[in-house]
């Protein structure tokens, strides 16, 4: 026996552009924008990065190249998600304290006055 045909898929999702200002995503059959100032982690982020982007829910969008995931509705209604965003430093640029306490051990110390 064989199924009938998949129908259209309605989660879909398609960064259409990425400006100086934003990036512009196809929703189904709507465009919206996310703001670098609303959305500021995208900012930053490697352009493939944002291009891989998923919808495993009509709810839920999900970046997996960056983990960020995002409520549909955060897009349109952003005043409803107060804490929008706090951007995170990309720790492999930062030394970690193992490697600042190793520097230190380095370090020429003055000999002590007795």
């Amino acid at each position: 026996m064989k199924s009938a045909p998949r129908g259209d898929d309605t989660s879909q999702v398609e960064v259409s552009g990425i400006s100086p200002h934003g990036v512009w995503l196809f929703l189904g059959d709507r465009e919206v924008f996310l703001s670098f100032d609303e959305f500021p982690w995208f900012r930053e982020a490697p352009v493939a990065g944002v291009l891989h982007v998923e919808r495993p829910r009509p709810d839920h969008l999900y970046w997996p190249d960056l983990d960020i995931d995002l409520s549909v509705d955060s897009l349109s209604n952003p005043e409803r998600y107060p804490l929008i965003s706090r951007e995170r430093p990309d720790r492999r640029l930062q030394r970690s304290a193992r490697s600042r306490r190793g520097e230190r051990k380095t370090t020429a110390r003055k000999p002590r006055r007795r």
